[in-house]
Order: structure tokens, then sequence, then C-alpha cells
């Protein structure tokens, strides 16, 4: 049975390594193109791939449930799976309205946020998760608020950190393999295979959109990361880990709000590809990660891989003392 659950992640992987191209060659015919603005004539790359990698998914979600159907014959937390995957297809939704409006339009930030509340619903009726929290039960006010608030939160932040080649595939890959494992831990060995499902599509995507990139993921990816590490937290009842875990972002969040919300992350480049401090102050960790590899490197150059770089390495530090300072609530 081992050997079969592993059906999912290598159907996943080989749809999106093998479909990713003709994306590629498709959003270049249909103009679906973005600037990438970190390399010297900002030459443009296809946009929204995240389209295939979401493919992936959830063809690898079905193939989950024809095995949990069919062969263990268990109908145990099918509802919850397909309310994940509403919640998925929704807030993806969005970001490719997002994507095809283009980033400068986009939707309004209230329009957005309510199309996330709506996003939320499906886990708002069957009442998932656990109403008490830190030892005080919230009742009704757990689904009605904190689902909704969950959601909104990680589907719009998770973007925050971007516009570097790599950087949201990367960052998606480290907090949701986080995730598989600490759901394994846990007992919900279930969540555990569906965040790899995500994990194996994004290794798959990663090839095409690490530095230097062949194709962006959009919105259309970032949302829906940001929801499944959401719902991932709500549906495994470790939320105050799953926080911790978003660390990264809660600071971009601060250093975005210190902006007004209109200052980028990106930076300036040169003509070699070295990147500058377009701000005095900080408005994003890319910006502390490019001063600080000025104040480490000898010849001050900054490159934009070595930025994904640090802010993967401060990624993986967080996790790390993640299951560090809750080990006494994973290991009950």
């Amino acid at each position: 049975m081992k050997v079969l659950l592993l059906t999912p992640f290598l159907i996943s992987f080989l749809v999106v390594l093998f479909m990713v191209p003709v994306w590629i060659k498709k959003a270049k015919k249909a103009g679906l193109m973005g600037k990438d603005m970190h390399k010297p004539h900002k030459e443009k790359k296809a946009e929204a791939g995240g389209i295939i990698v979401l493919l992936g998914f959830i063809l690898g979600i079905l193939i989950y449930i024809a095995i949990k159907t069919f062969y263990i014959q268990s109908t145990e937390n099918l509802v919850e799976i397909f309310a994940l995957l509403v919640v998925i297809l929704i807030t993806a939704l969005i970001g490719l309205m997002d994507d095809i409006l283009g980033w400068k339009i986009g939707l309004s930030k209230k329009t957005r946020i309510l199309f996330l509340i709506f996003a939320a619903i499906p886990l708002i009726v069957i009442n998932v998760g656990e109403s008490r929290m830190m030892g005080i039960e919230f009742g009704l006010l757990y689904p009605l608020f904190f689902i909704p608030l969950g959601i909104i939160g990680a589907s719009s932040t998770f973007n925050f950190i971007a516009g570097y080649n790599g950087l949201e595939t990367s960052q998606g890959i480290l907090i949701l393999s986080a995730l598989s494992l600490l759901t394994w831990l846990t007992g919900s060995s279930w969540l555990s295979l569906i965040s790899l499902i995500m994990v194996f599509c994004l290794i798959a995507f990663y090839i095409f959109n690490k530095y230097p990139a062949k194709v962006f993921p959009g919105d259309v990816l970032t949302y829906s990361i940001g929801a499944l590490i959401a719902i991932i937290a709500i549906l495994g009842n470790v939320e105050k880990i799953a926080v911790f875990f978003f660390t990264p972002y809660i600071l971009e969040t601060l250093l975005k709000v210190r902006g007004k919300l209109k200052k980028e992350s990106f930076a300036i480049a040169k003509k070699d590809g070295n990147l500058q401090m377009p701000y005095q102050k900080f408005y994003g960790l890319e910006h502390v990660a490019i001063y600080l590899l000025q104040k480490i490197k000898k010849n001050k150059k900054v490159y934009e891989k070595e930025v994904v770089y640090v802010i993967n390495i401060f990624q993986i530090i967080i996790i790390i003392l993640g299951f560090i300072l809750f080990r006494g609530g994973i290991f009950r």
C-alpha cells in the first residue's frame, strides 16, 4: 500500500514537469507575459505558470482519493479533502483574475478580501478545526471569524515575499514540507500526504522558475499556496506553530505597512545584474537581505539568486526553531 501511495506524488510531479514547457509556449503566443524585474533589460517571461502546478496538485489529490476509496475502502476525511479543493480552486480563480488584469491594476484590496471570505465558506460550513485555542473556547467565533481570517491572511500575504526568481516556489516547498512533517508527527497523515503532493508539484515547477526563470508562478499560485498553508494548519489543529512558520511573512507585512503598502520589494538591477537598494529604508525582507549581503561581501555586489538563498535560509531557521519551541505540543 505504501508503494501505491507514492503514485499521486509521481503523477503530480510528472504532469507539472512535462506541462510547464507547453504552458510557456502557449503563454508567449497569448501574450501572457511579465517583466523579469531584476534582469538588466527586464526581459519578459511567461506568467501564471501556477495554473499547471494546480492542475498537477488537483490530479494528485483525486488519485489519492481514488486509492482511499477503491483500494483502502475508506471515506474518512473525504468531506474535508473536497472542501480543501474548493477553497484552493476559489483562491486560484481570484489569483488568476489578478494575473490577467496585471499586478499594477489587479483587484482592489476590498474586492480581494471579499472574494477570499467567500473562499473560506467551504471550511466554515463543515465546521472544521478545534474551537478551543490557548485554553479558550471560542465556539462559533472560530469558524465564523478565525477560519476566514486565516485564509485571508495567509492567501493575501504569501505573495508579499515575491518578485525574485524561484523565491515564492522555494518558500512554498520549505513551509509545506515542514507542515507535512508536522502533521505526520501529530497523527494527521492524510494532511501530510496532501502537503507532499503540492511539494512535489512545486519541486517540478522550481526547475523552470529558479534563476534564471523561464516562467513565473503568478498570483494564481501564491494565493493558492497561502490558502493551503492555512487549511493544513486549521485541519491539522496546528495553528500556533504554523503561524510561527509564517514569521517571515508577518515581518514582511509589517515592513509593507511601514511603506503604506505602496513600496515594492524589487531592487534596482544594474547592467551586470548587480542589485542595489531602491530605498534608504527597508520595505521588505528582500531589502534586508540585499543590505546584509552588501555588508558581508567584499565586492559589495549582490545578485538575485543570493537574495533568494538568504531568505530561504532565514525560513529554514524559523522552521527549526518552531519545531524546538513547540516540541511539547508535537510529541504528546
